[in-house]
């Protein structure tokens, strides 16, 4: 093992710690992926719905959950232990610090020096949402992770022995997290064949990436014939037509009329302040990324190689889209949930601008982003997560 591979350990113990010091020990209570996971070991997909704080689509009398599946399969061997007491957040912690050590050995990959390494390691647990959504477990929150943490995985091998099969098979694991960064195949396509962090040509690449997804495919067809009896996944609209709050009875949960309302959550929205301590409040619909995670900036002063950060700006984008278009922002959360979708393709373009040293400005940027994220964590933890 290298020296680089074990400090990438080291780094991936060390968030799980953070994160897990930060969880408390909670369980969560929408442990979706708990009853799915028990459904399948009881030979079914719709599960025991244990009421309606927990989102389910009613279909066929039977109620499936709403989010992507790779989760839950990762917790089958525990829930066949320890059945509905097994505890879904310890899975987001392990995930979150998984994400911490790809990230670091991500960066190393790229040329960047272990010590501002060790800084965007720190920003990209911390910094972002990926150590909040984990310390609480909830069911969305754990899909948002366990994206983040195999599409690091997925970048990391691919800036750094590139094998095929493996690059497809952690982005496989993404999308079966979050399935709406399937979007961002072509760009995977792009890096297979024509390089990553060095250009090289081998179309022969496709093929075992190919043969490697195939599979996985099949089984989401598979999956969504038997749920929906149609080969796409029409959850997500089904629980938008069933959503009393804010869905419609018609229509889709995409649409261009959404994008306004995205742009000031992702862009604007800041926390509110009070006269009595703490005095700085993290709204429960979110902060926008302006605000909490200020040194993504550094991803728009990568500049070479062009093609490299002209394909991860497009991936950046064809991963948000969806997003920007949902007819929801995160709703109960701290930052901007969606955004982990996304944001490893920016740590990428953050690399690349590291590479000739991270200047006293980014780092005070990390800081900063590093500090919002541990009072985001704080205050939810305080108030409004003090009795879950």
């Amino acid at each position: 093992m290298s020296a680089d591979t074990r400090r990438a350990w080291i780094v991936g113990v060390i968030g799980f710690a953070i994160t897990a010091a930060f969880a408390h020990g909670r369980s969560s209570p929408y442990n979706n992926y708990v009853l799915f996971a028990d459904a399948l070991l009881h030979g079914r997909i719709w599960i025991d719905w244990p009421g309606p704080y927990i989102d389910a689509v009613l279909f066929e009398d039977r109620r499936y959950i709403v989010n992507d599946p790779v989760p839950g399969l990762l917790l089958l061997p525990f829930v066949a232990i320890w059945h509905l007491s097994t505890n879904q957040t310890t899975l987001a912690c392990v995930l979150a610090g998984i994400g911490a050590g790809a990230a670091w050995k991500l960066a190393r990959n790229l040329g960047v020096s272990a010590a501002d390494a060790d800084w965007l390691a720190a920003f990209m647990l911390l910094g972002t949402d990926l150590m909040w959504c984990a310390m609480l477990g909830d069911v969305w929150y754990v899909a948002h992770v366990a994206c983040a943490a195999f599409l690091l995985l997925a970048l990391a091998e691919l800036a750094g022995r590139g094998r095929a099969w493996l690059v497809a098979f952690f982005f496989a694991l993404a999308c079966g997290s979050r399935f709406t960064v399937v979007l961002t195949l072509p760009a995977f396509g792009y890096w297979l064949t024509c390089g990553f962090a060095v250009e090289k040509r081998n179309l022969r690449a496709l093929l075992p990436a190919g043969l490697t997804w195939l599979p996985f495919a099949a089984l989401w067809v598979a999956y969504n014939e038997v749920r929906w009896h149609v080969p796409w996944d029409s959850g997500h609209t089904i629980f938008f037509h069933q959503d009393a709050d804010v869905g419609d009875v018609v229509g889709s949960p995409f649409a261009l009329r959404n994008v306004p309302y995205q742009l000031w959550s992702f862009f604007v929205q800041a926390p509110e302040f009070q006269a009595l301590p703490p005095y700085a409040v993290p709204t429960q619909s979110g902060v926008a990324l302006t605000w909490s995670s200020p040194a993504l900036l550094l991803a728009f002063f990568a500049r070479r190689p062009l093609p490299l950060v002209v394909s991860l700006w497009c991936a950046t984008v064809l991963a948000a889209i969806p997003s920007f278009l949902y007819y929801v922002n995160g709703f109960i959360q701290f930052g901007m949930r969606h955004a982990l979708d996304f944001e490893a393709f920016a740590f990428v373009l953050m690399a690349l601008a590291a590479r000739g040293g991270l200047r006293p400005v980014w780092r005070a940027l990390i800081a900063i982003s590093i500090l919002m994220g541990f009072w985001g964590s704080w205050y939810w933890n305080t108030f409004y997560r003090a009795t879950m």
